[in-house]
C-alpha cells in the first residue's frame, strides 16, 4: 500500500489539510464543481492532453460509441449559456458537448457491408449513455489533475432541437451533456456528501432505518432551509397535488406551516425539479430522441 501524504490538489492550488492515500485520491476526494473561471485560454496542449485521457476510458465492446464537440468561439459559448440558461457559463473557456455517436459506427457498418441496428436497440443506446459519461468523468478528473475547473451542465436535454441545429448534429447523434473547462477564479469547497453508510451496501441491497436516514441526509443539508413565500407554498401544493392528489397536497402544507419552512426534500422535488414537470416532458424528449435518429423504445420489425 502506498504510504499515506498530503495531496498538493490540484496542481499547487490550496485545498483542505488532509492525508491521502496518493495524489490521484486527493483530485477525486477534492473534486467540486467551479463556475467562476479566470480570464486565461486553455493551450492545445492542455486541451489535447485532457480529452485524450477521456477516449482511454472503459467502453463497451471497444466500440466508443460517442463524440466530443470542443468549443471555444466566444459567441457559440455565449449563445450555449443564454440557451441552458447557465450566465456563468459564458466565462468559462472551453466548453465539451458529450455526445452519443452510432453515426461512425454506421457509416463504418455500411462500408463493410454489415448489418447495423445499434441506433434502434436499447441495449446499444444504455451502453452508449455509459460510456459517453465514462469518457466526460475521464475528462473532468484529467482537467482537476491540472489545476482546471470544470461543472456539467445537464439542461442540453431542455432544448435538443436548438443544440442539435447550433451544432450540426447529424442522425445517429445525440447530445447527453455540456462540460465546461477554465482555470478557476475562486475553488469553491467540496459539498457535503452523503458517507459510505448510506451508499455502500454489503452484499445486497439493506434500508436503513428511518431515524438513520433522516439523520444522514440532516447532516447533508444542515442548515440549508427554503423561506415560506406565498408562491412557494402555492406552488409545492400544486405539484403535490398533480402527483400524489389533493389529500397528499394537503399534507404537505401542512408540514410546511408547522415546520415553519420548507425543508429540501420539498425544495428539490418541488420547486428545483418539479415532479410533475419531470414527468410531464417524458412524451417530448421520446420524440426529441427519435429526430436524433434513435428508435430503441419502438418495436423491432425484421424485413
Amino acid at each position: 500500500m502506498t504510504d499515506k501524504k498530503k495531496s498538493p490538489c490540484n496542481a499547487g492550488q490550496k485545498c483542505s489539510e488532509k492525508n491521502y492515500l496518493n495524489d490521484t485520491l486527493g483530485v477525486l476526494l477534492e473534486r467540486t464543481s467551479c463556475r467562476l473561471f479566470l480570464k486565461k485560454k486553455i493551450t492545445k496542449k492542455t486541451a489535447d492532453a485532457i480529452i485524450e485521457a477521456g477516449t482511454k476510458s472503459a467502453t463497451g465492446g471497444n466500440l466508443q460509441p460517442y463524440s466530443i464537440i470542443k468549443v471555444q468561439s466566444i459567441e457559440t459559448i455565449e449563445k450555449v449559456a443564454e440557451l441552458c440558461e447557465q450566465k456563468f457559463l459564458a466565462g468559462a473557456p472551453m466548453h465539451l458537448l458529450f455526445c452519443i455517436d452510432w453515426r461512425r459506427n454506421m457509416r463504418w457498418a455500411d462500408l463493410e457491408r454489415a448489418p447495423f441496428a445499434a441506433n434502434r436497440s436499447f441495449r446499444h443506446f444504455w451502453i452508449s449513455f455509459q460510456d459517453t459519461i465514462i469518457c466526460a468523468q475521464n475528462i473532468c478528473t484529467a482537467a482537476d489533475s491540472l489545476g482546471l475547473g470544470s461543472v456539467y451542465i445537464g439542461t442540453v436535454i431542455d432544448c435538443l432541437p436548438k443544440i442539435k441545429k447550433i451544432f450540426a448534429l447529424p442522425y445517429g447523434v445525440m447530445p447527453v451533456v455540456l462540460l465546461a473547462l477554465g482555470y478557476p477564479k475562486i475553488k469553491p469547497a467540496p459539498r457535503k456528501k452523503l458517507g459510505l453508510d448510506m451508499i455502500v451496501h454489503d452484499e445486497k441491497y439493506c434500508d436503513v432505518e428511518d431515524v438513520k436516514l433522516l439523520s444522514a441526509f440532516n447532516k447533508k443539508y444542515e442548515g440549508l432551509k427554503v423561506q415560506i413565500t406565498a408562491q412557494n407554498v402555492k406552488e409545492m401544493y400544486k405539484v403535490s397535488k398533480n402527483v400524489e392528489g389533493e389529500k397528499f397536497a394537503q399534507k404537505v402544507v401542512k408540514r410546511i406551516k408547522e415546520a415553519g419552512y420548507i425543508n429540501y426534500a420539498q425544495r428539490y422535488f418541488g420547486l428545483h425539479y418539479p415532479a410533475d414537470m419531470m414527468c410531464d416532458s417524458n412524451k417530448k424528449l421520446l420524440g426529441d430522441i427519435e429526430k436524433f435518429g434513435f428508435g430503441w423504445f419502438k418495436e423491432f420489425k425484421k424485413k
